[in-house]
């Protein structure tokens, strides 16, 4: 099917698609980005229609669109959209020409998935709560995913998981790692039921963060650049550690902190299993 019409009914549930009531309402969202959709199928999201733009792709992207066509037309509702209808359609400035609408997949703390993953030998939780920028939970998700983290939870969400920006920022990550949000007070309960230590990252922590044991189970908590970790993240079974600041800045970009934090964990779970091997 080719739509060419800026008022087609489709194109605009699409648009509509952009404002997180709407994908909170429908439970869907959108996937903008031939690497960000192939990642999505690749991780098993439900991809509901893509939406293909010929005359705005790369070789490369023609050539993977078409056989994405020829392998899964009769599962997925494919369109050819004309370039207009595609800048309509596509989430900011970036058009490369593919642009897919998917099913949220919603996970809770009390999901089989999660409850197997507090069962794992050594799990690495990551939480941030109430961060509020999609762009810096997108790049905690890339942090997480490179690092090999367990899971994702987010703590008082200020924006829906499946944020355009998030989706861009991540790369794509956001379908590899598990993720899920909810109140501070359940997170806390969750890890406290399933004995999982947790690192709260505070600037007046008391322990320095190469000096944390990252190798037993544990989750390590982030908080928002504007008011970091509230209260509900200290106290017993939380153990706060922080970063050492040389110049005049008190901390960190979120983001960075993450993906210092999740790292100096691969490092030591790294070095474990090096000198159990030798």
């Amino acid at each position: 099917m080719f739509i060419s019409s800026l008022q087609n009914p489709r194109i605009k549930e699409i648009v509509q698609l952009r404002q997180g009531r709407k994908r909170r309402q429908s439970g869907k969202f959108l996937i903008d980005g031939r690497r960000e959709v192939y990642r999505a199928f690749a991780c098993g999201f439900p991809i509901l229609e893509v939406f293909f733009a010929p005359d705005l792709t790369d070789e490369e992207t023609f050539e993977w669109m078409k056989e994405f066509e020829d392998e899964n037309q009769a599962e997925i509702a494919i369109h050819e959209v004309s370039p207009a209808v595609f800048a309509k359609i596509a989430y900011g400035d970036r058009e490369d020409g593919v642009l897919a609408v998917a099913k949220y997949q919603e996970k809770t703390l009390d999901d089989a998935f999660f409850k197997l993953i507090s069962q794992k030998q050594t799990p690495l939780i990551g939480i941030i709560e109430g961060v509020e920028k999609p762009g810096n939970i997108g790049a905690i998700l890339r942090s997480a995913d490179g690092a090999g983290l367990s899971a994702l939870i987010i703590a008082n969400p200020q924006t829906d998981l499946f944020n355009p920006n998030t989706i861009r920022a991540s790369l794509g990550t956001i379908f590899s790692i598990p993720i899920c949000a909810d109140s501070s007070e359940n997170v806390i309960a969750w890890l406290k039921k399933y004995q999982i230590l947790t690192y709260a990252a505070i600037v007046d922590g008391a322990i320095h963060y190469t000096k944390s044991d990252f190798t037993k189970p544990c989750a390590i908590a982030l908080g928002s650049e504007a008011w970091g970790l509230s209260e509900t993240f200290r106290g017993e079974g939380i153990q706060p550690i922080f970063l050492p600041m040389r110049g005049i800045a008190d901390s960190l970009n979120v983001s960075t902190t993450a993906a210092v934090l999740f790292y100096e964990a691969l490092r030591q779970r790294t070095m474990e299993k090096d000198n159990f091997l030798s």
